[in-house]
């Protein structure tokens, strides 16, 4: 006898209605959908207006669609119906090549005109000398107590990076006794060429990672192979890079940031997963086709769209001439004010979390604080920049509108925001592992080390980078602290005056608003803001789902 269920009776519940229940999942759906067509419709909108593509020849339209659209499709559907795994691997690896292109360029910027590589690769030295330091004591020191550690540790990167008595002593005027690494470096006579630090320092660092990833995939041999591979083609990039028209340091750049870390990815994933090799297909067909299309259209002669996001506006200062102007300064400020950001948000928030969790007892007080970190995290960003004004500008006396105000008052908005996503990554990891920690004879310490935070990591990561994104959007707190609308060249040290592209959007669209700059101008440059911060959440979500793979 057939049994009717769409309708019952459950104590405790009462009467359950599945018409109901699949009506509210709909509703949703469709709010959903609702809500995504929304915010295409209006990124399509704008993206319009910047990019202009009904302005391009119809030649070059059909020629873009037979060699690259068609193709993606075809393979892309044909991948999505036999192998969904293989898809995802090739569209992860057409994203990698994308972003790390986009972030190559920031790096780049960031060496060719805001930071030489000499003061850089001193900064580096002044890392990586204590750090040897503290493991050669670690190892030979026996178990010394943490305090002792702890002040060692402190003092030595204090001494490296500062000298002595650094900026303590000089708040009272006592002379420098000792020298910084950094300035021992940068004051001798005989300094390499600028390509070649940074083949060390930044090619060194994608040495080291590709060398540990082809150690975990193959072990010993193929770890040295992809190490002394990693450092030979950056290398080779300097001197390759003149013939193709770049200068060695970004060439050093981009092989460091892009050409290795997408070639390890792709490599990696076909020996370690060889049944998702077919998505291979996705990255040769997205590359071959782009480039079979540019040579095509420039050998037919159509002309492409008359877009304002071009090579001239990214390289350019702002202009009272809407066709001149540009977004260079205002994309070096922000890329200083995210690092003054990260600097100081990201320690503070982590440890503040990593106390608050394992550290902190459940008394009155911890709690008063639990509810003002989660009350701080939906104030308004106007208060940050009042609170900004307020302290580091009225009471501190610093100047307004610099690198570093407006970075620790950016750091101040975000840190509720890191502390709370760091505390969910720490409360996320098993209380087995911590037991099974303290079992092996772990202290605290070692525990919260070794077990917790590698496991948390990448939720922490996760949620400082959506922060991050949050704080390169923001327009209040910056004007707030007196930060300039428009500059006209890049912010050369933290004590300079720097704007940021949502500052240079809004004068835009205010102190500007002429035709020109209200149509192209702004939303070229909200193009390009809004691709910063699809690049950046990308990177938060691949973090997420990885790290929801490994725990499943």
């Amino acid at each position: 006898m057939a049994t009717d269920t769409r309708s019952q009776v459950i104590e405790s519940f009462g009467e359950v209605d599945k018409t109901v229940g699949t009506l509210f999942q709909y509703l949703l759906q469709v709010a959903t959908m609702f809500g995504l067509v929304m915010l295409a419709i209006l990124l399509v909108f704008v993206a319009n207006d910047a990019v202009q593509p009904l302005t391009a020849d119809p030649g070059w339209h059909l020629t873009f669609f037979v060699t690259l659209v068609v193709p993606t499709l075809l393979v892309g559907g044909y991948l999505a119906v036999r192998d969904t795994e293989a898809l995802t691997f090739g569209v992860l690896a057409v994203g990698l090549l994308v972003v790390s292109l986009m972030f190559s360029g920031g790096v780049a910027m960031v060496f060719v005109d805001i930071v030489p590589p000499v003061a850089w690769f001193g900064f580096v030295l002044a890392l990586v000398v204590p750090s040897a330091v503290v493991v050669g004591v670690e190892r030979a020191g026996g178990r010394l107590p943490f305090e002792a550690k702890l002040g060692l540790t402190t003092l030595l990167f204090y001494v490296s990076l500062f000298g002595l008595p650094g900026p303590l002593g000089g708040v009272v005027g006592a002379p420098a006794v000792v020298p910084s690494v950094v300035t021992l470096f940068s004051t001798l006579p005989i300094l390499p060429v600028d390509w070649v630090l940074l083949t060390v320092s930044v090619g060194g660092i994608t040495t080291v990672a590709a060398a540990l990833y082809a150690y975990g995939l193959r072990g010993v041999r193929a770890g040295v192979a992809a190490g002394v591979g990693t450092l030979a083609v950056v290398a080779a990039s300097a001197l390759v890079g003149p013939v193709v028209g770049v200068d060695p340091v970004p060439a050093t750049v981009l092989a460091s940031v892009t050409v290795v870390p997408t070639a390890a990815y792709v490599v990696g994933g076909a020996v370690s997963r060889p049944a998702e090799r077919a998505g291979l297909f996705v990255p040769a067909v997205v590359v071959g086709g782009a480039l079979v299309g540019a040579v095509v259209v420039e050998v037919m002669g159509f002309a492409g769209p008359v877009a304002w996001v071009d090579w001239q506006f990214l390289t350019s200062a702002h202009s009272r001439n809407a066709v001149d102007a540009g977004l260079y300064p205002a994309i070096g400020g922000s890329i200083l004010l995210m690092i003054t950001v990260a600097i100081l948000a990201f320690p503070l928030g982590v440890g503040a979390a990593i106390y608050l969790e394992e550290y902190a007892p459940d008394n009155r007080l911890t709690r008063f604080i639990d509810v003002n970190i989660s009350n701080l995290a939906g104030v308004p960003s106007v208060v940050y920049g009042l609170l900004g004004l307020g302290v580091f500008v009225t009471y501190l006396g610093q100047p307004t509108g610099t690198v570093a105000i407006g970075g620790a008052t950016l750091a101040l908005l975000i840190l509720p925001i890191v502390i709370i996503s760091s505390r969910e990554a720490i409360r996320s990891v098993p209380t087995e592992q911590r037991q099974a920690s303290y079992g092996m004879g772990a202290t605290k310490w070692q525990t919260v080390r070794r077990v917790v935070l590698p496991r948390a990591f990448p939720g922490i990561m996760t949620g400082t980078i959506l922060a991050l994104g949050r704080a390169i959007g923001e327009t209040a707190p910056l004007i707030m602290i007196g930060a300039p609308s428009v500059v006209f060249s890049l912010p050369t040290e933290f004590s300079a005056k720097a704007s940021a592209m949502p500052l240079q959007v809004f004068a835009w669209a205010s102190l500007f608003a002429s035709e020109d700059f209200y149509t192209k101008a702004v939303p070229a440059g909200v193009v390009v803001l809004v691709s910063v911060l699809l690049a950046m959440n990308s990177i938060a979500i691949v973090l997420r789902n990885r790290y929801q793979t490994d725990r499943s």
